[in-house]
């Protein structure tokens, strides 16, 4: 993200002396700009000019020659005004310079504190820096000589400010569609936006930038734009400004200023001319490129890659490039675009890179798709700081302006000659007309903002707003370096932003009628409700598995949920697959949980899982911008394996805890039943249960299938095999649910459901114990119970069946059970007399006798 140094930004915009960095940050939030970081002083404590007085070479053993120093630092020389002692390894200084020197307390960049010490028989009071040292360049070889960069000051001078080495620099978060503030000349205009403050824009261009001398086949340097193969019909290039400077010291070190100003902003200082092209890129926003011209042939040609072609580029990779990619290429011994010379917009080639002999110099600037290169840079992996604006959008009227300021740069700190053909293949299309109901804004944002403050926005902006001062719709010429700006709805955009989003009321707007949530969101929140309030605590996990979690379950190799679809790109290589069921990745979370403590759980998680089926065509690969037909629809829809949403529950440790009241119980099977229950119950679909000793990762013997009426599988519940509970780390007896929602919601239909007038008569309780052979299910009993009932003289007054109590002993005989059961009976229209509540009895009585065999326990 780009970095904003205060002295850099105020020569655009007039920033109030005594800004920091945080007050900035806090001026540019107003407009979206948001803060990233605020970047400290590159050096605190004492960096001071200091006049070298005495300076006396010593020879040391190890071969090594130092210099013991005397430097006259001003205020800060010893108390009795003794020029202090320093040690330096440098020679490239002598008596009389003035030179930087960092005194005791001073912290350098890296963090490295400057302290008194001794060294080769001295005690150094100090140290004299190099520009390395403090952060300036990589030149770590001589020391840094004030007047050699144009620094005239006194001994004992405060050097940070000199340097600029003192100041703050903000660090800002630029959102996609404003890439014009990858600038200082961007966050000047948005500064401006923000507080009033006069802005000079330093990228219009100027009279003699619009007289153009040359021409693509005229005097300038030849150039040709052929692209046989743009992207979504926009040509990869439409403008290209290119001019020749000779004799140019390329290979010099830039100015100390432009050195700081470029290491403040987070990039290395290299070479004049590569400085050069960086420090306007940084400046007005426009990339540029300096070529060796002993390395061009003419002419340039901007072209589509072809197929079979490599590139090595600046960072030494060799790329083989796609018929995508658009490059800048040369032509050599004649032959026309035959030799490439770089990726355009996002990075040069190695053959034509200024090198230490270079010194006739061609600067480039031109504009690029920024499809093309933001799919060229993704594609090689290359986010350049040009691709990075590029792909944004870059003012396609900025390269003359761009390559006159670097021209101008340098000839002043290089020398040279520029020569006064310019070349500017110009093609860019006019600009685009937007049609503004100047009440749209109002309508959309809510603030009832007057045409007059709406065309003064637009002004603001950049904006050429043309029509009648009444008119109640104008047209809108948006600014060259706002390409975002294409549609109404990005100019109301703009008046909301710049006249503040506090001034928007926070209103919540009233649904329209019909169009709330639906049956299954409704039921599926009803459910995620009821579990949380039966003590379930809902969790969210990645639906990402392997094979470790399928060889934790104790899934068979046959068996259909180990057939998963996998994933070309995972977050991890261990985990490939979408979930076949969400148990998988809810036990993960359930041991995640116990291995840090928390041995009591009840969680469970509401998700889709993926469901792969053999032989599926694979769906077809889309073209972006253009509405599918209905049969690429439906070759997608065939090729999107099932996802059904399912519910999984995970109980481990105790279900009730003990205390005074008693002992308390750990979970166990019944609990996951209850809990699969639950969620058939809620969902309003009624269920069977029956046992399932095959299913995994459950125990053989304690496990339940639960079925609709129809007979249609919903789901699994009961307590976890040991051997999964031992490979969880889990604890004993843990138990586990997963039912298939959508199945749930078929069955209970979208009927209405009616609800019945609560009675307010009195309730009539009966218990009841029945012995059956012990082979026979709870839940047979239990659904002979209600026919029974229901079949009573009373008629259907049974309000609750609850099972209390089940008994194996001598009393009841071997190979039987007892089953006690709680009646709770309620009439809706009367007081049940005692004779009906022992009528239901013993039809309840006689029905079990015959479906299952029971017996009135004695």
């Amino acid at each position: 993200m780009p970095r904003i140094p205060l002295t850099w930004l105020a020569e655009h915009v007039d920033v109030p002396a005594g800004t920091t960095a945080e007050q900035l940050a806090a001026d540019l939030v107003r407009v979206g700009l948001e803060e990233e970081a605020i970047l400290p002083a590159a050096v605190t404590g004492p960096l001071v000019v200091g006049e070298v007085v005495e300076r006396t070479p010593e020879a040391q053993k190890n071969g090594k020659v130092i210099n013991w120093c005397r430097v006259d630092v001003g205020a800060h020389n010893e108390a009795d005004g003794t020029p202090r002692g320093i040690v330096c390894g440098a020679h490239n200084f002598d008596v009389g310079d003035r030179v930087v020197v960092a005194l005791p307390g001073a912290v350098l960049p890296g963090p490295f504190p400057i302290a008194s010490r001794k060294t080769y028989g001295h005690v150094s009071d100090g140290m004299i820096c190099s520009a390395r040292e403090l952060g300036l360049g990589e030149d770590h070889d001589g020391i840094i000589v004030l007047s050699r960069i144009g620094i005239d000051a006194e001994p004992g001078a405060d050097a940070r400010e000199l340097l600029g080495l003192g100041e703050e620099v903000l660090e800002i978060n630029v959102t996609p569609d404003r890439g014009y503030c990858f600038s200082m000349r961007g966050v000047a205009r948005e500064y401006s936006h923000s507080t009033g403050a006069s802005f000079t824009d330093p990228g219009l261009a100027t009279a003699a930038d619009v007289a153009v001398s040359g021409a693509a086949g005229g005097a300038g340097f030849g150039v040709e734009i052929t692209d046989v193969a743009p992207i979504h019909g926009v040509p990869g290039a439409d403008r290209f400004v290119a001019q020749v400077v000779r004799g140019v010291d390329a290979s010099a070190p830039s100015p100390a200023w432009m050195q700081r100003r470029l290491t403040q902003a987070g990039m290395r200082p290299i070479s004049l001319a590569v400085d050069v092209t960086n420090y306007v890129m940084l400046d007005l926003g426009q990339p540029l490129h300096a070529y060796d011209l002993a390395q061009v042939a003419e002419p340039i040609v901007v072209r589509r890659a072809r197929a079979g072609e490599r590139l090595r580029t600046l960072d030494g990779a060799e790329r083989a490039l796609d018929p995508e990619d658009l490059l800048i290429t040369d032509s050599p011994a004649g032959e026309r675009a035959s030799r490439i010379l770089g990726l355009a917009g996002v990075m040069g080639g190695a053959e034509s890179e200024v090198a230490s002999g270079t010194s006739d110099l061609l600067i480039e600037a031109a504009h690029f798709d920024p499809i093309t290169v933001a799919r060229t840079a993704r594609r090689h992996k290359l986010p350049s700081e040009a691709a990075k604006r590029f792909e944004r959008g870059v003012d396609p009227r900025l390269p003359r302006v761009a390559v006159a300021r670097v021209v101008e740069l340098l000839v002043e700190h290089g020398g040279g000659t520029p020569e006064p053909a310019v070349t500017d293949v110009d093609r860019t299309p006019a600009p685009t007309l937007i049609s503004l109901p100047l009440d749209l804004p109002g309508r959309i944002v809510g603030v009832e903002y007057t045409p007059d403050q709406v065309r003064e926005t637009l002004d603001e902006i950049g904006c050429v707003v043309r029509g009648d001062a009444g008119a109640a719709v104008v047209e809108v010429q948006a600014p060259t370096w706002r390409p975002d700006l294409g549609e109404p709805v990005d100019l109301v955009e703009e008046v909301a932003r710049l006249r503040g989003y506090d001034a928007i009321p926070s209103v919540l707007p009233a649904a329209p009628a019909g169009r709330g949530l639906t049956d299954e969101q409704r039921a599926r929140r009803a459910v995620a409700r009821a579990l949380a309030a039966a003590g379930y605590v809902e969790t969210l996990s990645y639906p990402f598995v392997g094979a470790e979690q399928h060889d934790a379950l104790a899934i068979p190799a046959d068996d259909a949920r180990r057939q998963a679809l996998r994933l070309l790109n995972p977050l991890s290589d261990a985990r490939p697959e979408l979930r076949t069921t969400v148990l998988e990745t809810l036990l993960e979370t359930a041991r995640r949980n116990v291995g840090r403590g928390t041995g009591d759980l009840a969680v469970f998680e509401v998700g889709l899982v993926t469901l792969p089926t053999a032989g599926a065509p694979a769906p077809p690969s889309l073209p972006g911008a253009v509405r599918p037909s209905d049969a690429d629809l439906a070759a997608l829809d065939a090729g999107v394996p099932a996802q059904p949403r399912r519910v999984a529950g995970v109980l481990a440790g105790q279900r009730e805890r003990s205390g005074w009241w008693g002992a308390g119980r750990r979970a166990d099977h019944t609990d996951a039943i209850a809990g699969a229950l639950l969620v058939a119950e809620v969902a309003g679909a009624p269920v069977t249960v029956v046992a399932d000793g095959s299913r995994a990762p459950w125990h053989p013997g304690r496990t339940a299938r639960l079925e609709t009426s129809d007979g249609r599988l919903v789901g699994h519940a009961g307590e976890l095999h040991p051997k999964v509970v031992a490979a969880l780390g889990l604890p004993e007896w843990a138990a586990a649910f997963e039912v298939d929602l959508d199945v749930l919601l078929d069955a209970a239909g979208s009927e209405a459901v009616q609800a019945h007038e609560v009675s307010t008569f009195p309730v009539a309780k009966e218990d009841i114990a029945l012995v059956v052979d012990s082979s026979v299910p709870a839940a047979e009993v239990d659904a002979a119970v209600r026919a029974g009932a229901a079949a009573s003289p009373a008629g259907d007054v049974l309000e609750e069946l609850r099972l209390f109590d089940v008994y194996t002993g001598a009393q009841v005989g071997e190979g039987k059970k007892s089953l006690a059961f709680s009646l709770r009976l309620r009439a809706a229209d009367r007081t049940l007399t005692a004779e009906e509540a022992a009528g239901v009895r013993e039809a309840v009585v006689a029905e079990a006798g015959r479906r299952v065999g029971a017996v009135l326990r004695a």
